[in-house]
């Protein structure tokens, strides 16, 4: 069984104890639900933003604990003053360390946020909208084509914003009508193996009304700057910033990077 594997088979139970625990008409009832959302096409699309969705995030699978010091409120204060496009949270709790308390926690920024977790049922959907999301992500690897596109016609029906991640050619056949944004991730999933290259291989069969997100292994300029010529419009970064002391520091000084070049 690998990381996937194991992660998804806990999620599982994890999101069925959640639904015994609180309802969906309780959900429904949350402070967000009604609240107007922003929208991360539109935020991409802007050229006084970086184009950069900048991730809070403890620890992962593969590095352990990155950074259980700096807060979410410092932390997504300083990427939303420094021009992220959107701000990504991840709320797992079993294997990185979040929690939905995370995403609520950073709603205090006017910028969109993705509620980044493993969705397997439309519950986690209701629950990401309740707490303050405003795009989810789903992952072509966890799920079917048909799952796809029941989860992602849901999502939208809630007023949230899709974005799709795939990792080879073949997930690509996951994408329908109501995803808005497909991410590439660079880092295998099963063996954590991280390459640009499988990035810079999918950006041309991505289809074109869908702006294209390259995830995982960016830690320099030069890369965006490469991938943004080749046709990326959205950067997820995370673990860059948050392994070091100063997240918020790191993230400034990497758009002073990037303005300069």
């Amino acid at each position: 069984m690998n990381i996937l594997d194991t992660i998804i088979a806990h999620k599982k139970k994890e999101v069925a104890a959640r639904k015994q625990q609180v309802s969906v008409a309780e959900l429904e009832k949350g402070y967000f639900f009604s609240h107007p959302v922003l929208s991360l096409r539109s935020f991409l699309a802007d050229p006084s933003k970086t184009g950069i969705i900048a991730e809070y995030k403890r620890k992962s699978p593969s590095k352990g604990i990155i950074n259980d010091k700096a807060t979410v409120e410092e932390v997504t204060m300083a990427y939303a003053a420094n021009g992220a496009s959107g701000i990504s949270v991840l709320t797992d709790h079993e294997f990185f360390g979040g929690s939905l308390q995370d995403l609520t926690e950073a709603t205090i920024n006017e910028v969109p946020l993705l509620r980044k977790d493993f969705m397997i049922d439309e519950y986690q959907l209701i629950e990401a909208k309740s707490f303050g999301a405003e795009v989810i992500l789903l992952i072509a690897a966890c799920l079917s084509p048909a799952a796809v596109k029941t989860m992602a016609t849901t999502a939208k029906q809630l007023g949230l914003e899709v974005l799709l991640e795939v990792h080879n050619e073949e997930e690509l056949g996951h994408v329908c009508e109501a995803v808005d944004l497909v991410g590439v991730n660079n880092r295998n999933l099963k063996t954590f193996e991280v390459s640009i290259d499988t990035s810079l291989g999918l950006i041309n069969k991505i289809p074109k009304e869908k702006p294209a997100v390259a995830e995982s292994g960016i830690s320099d300029v030069n890369t965006i700057v490469t991938l943004r010529e080749a046709g990326f419009k959205g950067f997820l970064i995370g673990e860059n910033f948050m392994k070091e002391a100063s997240p918020s520091i790191a993230f400034a000084d990497f758009v002073n990077q990037l303005k300069a070049s």
